[in-house]
């Protein structure tokens, strides 16, 4: 039986090792996926994988370069893989040092990175930078079938677009009307005070959008906290409490009541992504919450295990070039609308 691969945390000196060392990062990665036991992404099987070693102690690339990607071979199947099998990355030509640095930079830094950033740190291309990117923001995306949030939870929308003052004439006449939100993209968020934090983009802030979110990630038994829009009234009589506070009349904290974490959540989101990356396609806005609210939810961990559980979620997940540069033409800005 092949012996329990030994688990460190990660730590920026033990990742600057690991940067300048492809064999180590695959070891590390190892011990990170198979903490109990090689497991064969093929067929399942546990601790039934051995080892391939490569002629006269080298692998050989088809170009002629030296590789230290561990390859095993399942007894069970008699499928060979590697570590990356599986996860998002593989198929990647990038190094695997390059890629356990890119999720140390993602995860421990609140800002983010933008891909400009992220390749010169790493020293490949920016258009491979940007790719890498989103794998690990479509990684850090919240498990299916988690728990409800419970507790005092508060709900708030904002948008997002651009301010109408830098927009051209023409198309500030014909996008924005009313309260200034017809032709930017909305985001829904759900804050359980003092843990986790759940946002999306929305297509309509009304009842018929706002009704399945709450329901689906919201206890019933929760207080949910909300500002005096009506498209809260219905839904919040389905839960154990609804409080309001009435921001017309500059109410922003009655007793408990309040939305301050989720609008706090909002502030920080909006000053990185105008800060750090300046703009995003509204097409791939999903992928960047779904950074921001992995690093709000692990806020409280150190960076090297907030990296480790970004790693974790890598699995089972694949993101090709083709996907995420389709239909990313439409690009919005932070709005303080």
């Amino acid at each position: 039986m092949p012996k329990k691969i030994e688990r460190k945390t990660l730590t920026l000196s033990k990742i600057a090792k690991l940067y300048s060392d492809e064999e180590a990062a695959y070891l590390h990665l190892e011990s990170i996926r198979w903490s109990n036991g090689v497991v064969c992404p093929h067929c399942g099987s546990v601790n039934h994988s051995y080892l391939l070693n490569p002629q006269n102690g080298e692998r050989i690339t088809r170009t002629g370069t030296k590789s230290y990607r561990r390859v095993w071979k399942c007894g069970e199947c008699r499928e060979q893989f590697s570590v990356l099998v599986g996860t998002v990355m593989e198929d990647s030509r990038i190094p695997l040092s390059k890629w356990l640095l890119a999720f140390h930079e993602m995860s421990a830094d609140k800002n983010g990175i933008s891909s400009h950033e992220l390749a010169r740190k790493l020293d490949i291309t920016q258009k491979s930078a940007w790719h890498l990117a989103h794998r690990i923001r479509y990684a850090s995306e919240r498990p299916p079938l988690s728990d409800k949030l419970q507790g005092t939870v508060e709900a708030d929308e904002t948008y997002f677009g651009g301010k109408a003052k830098n927009m051209h004439k023409a198309k500030r006449e014909r996008e924005i009307q009313g309260r200034g939100t017809v032709g930017k993209t909305a985001v829904l968020a759900v804050v359980e005070r003092g843990g986790e934090v759940r946002s999306q983009v929305v297509e309509n802030v009304n009842d018929a959008t706002v009704r399945p979110i709450l329901k689906a990630n919201v206890d019933p038994q929760a207080i949910l906290n909300t500002d005096t829009s009506p498209v809260y009234n219905q839904v919040g009589k389905e839960f154990a409490k609804h409080e309001t506070v009435d921001h017309g009349k500059e109410e922003y904290v009655r007793g408990t009541a309040h939305i301050n974490t989720a609008e706090g959540h909002f502030s920080q989101l909006k000053r990185s992504i105008d800060g750090t990356h300046h703009h995003v396609s509204a097409k791939h806005l999903d992928r960047y919450l779904a950074e921001f609210d992995y690093r709000y939810t692990t806020r409280k961990q150190e960076d090297g295990l907030r990296t480790e559980e970004l790693i974790k979620r890598a699995v089972g997940k694949r993101l090709t070039y083709r996907k995420p540069i389709e239909n990313s033409e439409t690009l919005v800005k932070p709005s303080s609308d």
